[in-house]
């Protein structure tokens, strides 16, 4: 169970970065700085979940490598639905890449704004799927990779006793 867990976990989190990149460099997405940031838990499970499927017999290490994929995806549901928040107007987004800007009172000020914004907006999703956006579905692979890195561990532990 184990096994076949942490190699879900590996075939979804290359899925998802997959899938990303493809609707970054094929579809023409830009992403926001959010989505990049959303990243970061898939391109660092990625191989720790290699080196978890690596060691093998020895049980600390395997332990500790899956304890750390499962907080890794714990907290990629938890930016994930930070990001959908903001997308639904739930929270407020950095301020770099959502709302308008204002308060500017010289030509200079507005120009400095305009510079500091991000082309592509937190706020506002690029592209749905049955009125989900991408967040939403990184939402969604996110707690089932949590669940499955769970699983594994909860096996691991199992087989200690």
């Amino acid at each position: 169970m184990q096994r076949s867990a942490l190699s879900l976990v590996l075939l979804g989190s290359v899925a998802v970065i997959g899938g990303a990149l493809l609707f970054q460099y094929v579809g023409g997405l830009v992403p926001c700085e959010l989505c990049l940031t959303e990243r970061w838990p898939y391109y660092i499970g990625i191989p720790v979940t290699l080196a978890a499927l690596g060691v093998g017999g020895r049980r600390p290490i395997t332990l500790g490598l899956i304890a750390i994929v499962l907080l890794l995806f714990i907290g990629s549901s938890a930016l994930a639905f930070y990001h959908v928040g903001v997308e639904q107007h739930w929270f407020q987004g950095p301020t770099a890449c959502t709302g308008g800007s204002g308060g500017a009172q010289t030509l200079e000020e507005l120009r400095a704004q305009l510079m500091a914004q991000q082309p592509v907006r937190c706020d506002e999703p690029q592209w749905t799927l049955f009125g989900v956006s991408l967040a939403g579905w990184n939402l969604v692979a996110s707690a089932v990779l949590a669940v499955l890195s769970f699983a594994a561990l909860r096996d691991a532990l199992g087989r200690r006793a």
